[in-house]
């Protein structure tokens, strides 16, 4: 019998094909000759040129680029080309990602896509005219503005100044105009998708800075800087694009970069997840599993707005194939999931635990979990598997 291993990464612990390594290990302790299918996944985050290039016999080629904090030394990044070039992943993580900077330097007001835009520059380059751009797991709130400089896109103060330094969260207050003039030619020729694991609207309760600013190291008094610098900014971004942006389901995604991907540069939305899944051919593999054992770093109220399990529950659900999760926290609003086609959710820790030594350990402890998971389903039926 056929068991499915489709986890998305830990992330800061393990990428999502060594969480596959680790699941299969637990489950092979109780199934020696269990017939494991490893699906590494991502949702538009951190994994998905992984996930993607894996699918499709891709390629990964590697480039220096701007990082998170203008001024700092560049980052190695790196983008995926697939279908002989002619589409290229780019994971804005990869060069403007949250784990690139250090607890102490995460501040969204200092922080920049430019990088992001200089990969997108590189893929162009390589000849790529099929663009997709996987948006999570970002450091900034920039409105996108850093990615639309390295492409040639000018912003303007109030005095008519141009504003040449590297865009940043803090720089959206002093934008009053915008030039797309500059903006390089090989992007008229071009697609876009825009792959988010959110669909966050720009602004309010709901949007960039209130929810996500946080976690790139805002306090309350930061957010409401920056919440109140995009709502500057985006005025004249609309008016240079030529259409309201702010309220577009994933204008909100990686600090305001999904507005400016659809309005700069054309992109249309599509859920990281479903693309993922798309390419690995998921549902060709569901067809006759068991069970699908996943693995995600944290569940919660957040994780059916187009997270990896948002989408595996709806999937494995409507085929009825029990899904189980393993997770390193149970967060407010997880329990929705089991409406959604979750069958259930199990705990990473196997008690009290600090989270240092529960990233250290977590390859053991996910082979531990996925025993216990194992074991479970054959007390209920021994012959299921």
């Amino acid at each position: 019998m056929k068991i499915l291993l489709a986890p998305d990464s830990f992330k800061g612990s393990l990428s999502a094909v060594q969480v596959c390594e680790a699941l299969r290990a637990g489950v092979e302790r109780v199934i020696p000759n269990a017939d494991c299918v490893a699906l590494p996944l991502a949702d538009g985050g951190e994994g998905t040129t992984e996930a993607l290039v894996a699918a499709s016999g891709g390629r990964l080629l590697q480039r220096w680029v701007t990082g998170p904090l203008p001024g700092a030394p560049p980052v190695q990044a790196f983008f995926g080309l697939l279908d002989g070039g002619r589409t290229a992943v780019i994971e804005m993580a990869a060069a403007s990602g949250l784990p690139l900077l250090h607890p102490e330097q995460r501040d969204p007001r200092h922080t920049t896509t430019y990088g992001t835009g200089e990969l997108v520059a590189a893929a162009l380059d390589a000849g790529a005219r099929r663009l997709i751009l996987a948006v999570g797991g970002s450091a900034s709130h920039d409105l996108g503005t850093g990615l639309a400089q390295a492409l040639g896109v000018r912003f303007r103060r109030t005095d008519g100044s141009w504003m040449d330094a590297v865009m940043t969260g803090a720089a959206l207050a002093e934008v009053a105009g915008v030039d797309l003039g500059g903006m390089l030619p090989a992007l008229a020729g071009c697609s876009l998708v825009l792959a988010a694991d959110v669909d966050n609207p720009l602004l309010g309760p709901n949007g960039a800075a209130a929810v996500y600013g946080p976690q790139k190291g805002a306090s309350p008094a930061i957010v409401a800087e920056l919440e109140a610098a995009t709502a500057a900014a985006i005025g004249p971004i609309e008016r240079a694009c030529g259409r309201r942006l702010r309220d577009l389901p994933g204008a909100g995604a990686a600090g305001g970069l999904g507005a400016a991907l659809m309005g700069f540069l054309g992109a249309t939305p599509g859920s990281g997840i479903d693309l993922v899944l798309e390419a690995c051919g998921f549902e060709a593999h569901l067809a006759g599993a068991s069970l699908v054992l996943s693995g995600e770093g944290r569940l919660d109220g957040q994780t059916l707005r187009g997270k990896t399990i948002g989408g595996l529950a709806h999937r494995c659900g409507q085929a009825g194939v029990p899904l189980v999760v393993i997770a390193g926290a149970l967060g407010e609003g997880s329990e929705a999931l089991y409406a959604a086609g979750v069958t259930s959710m199990v705990s990473l820790v196997p008690g009290p635990m600090t989270l240092e030594a529960a990233m250290a350990s977590s390859p053991a402890l996910l082979a531990d979990a996925a025993e216990r998971v194992l074991r479970l389903f054959l007390a209920k039926d021994p012959q299921m598997f």
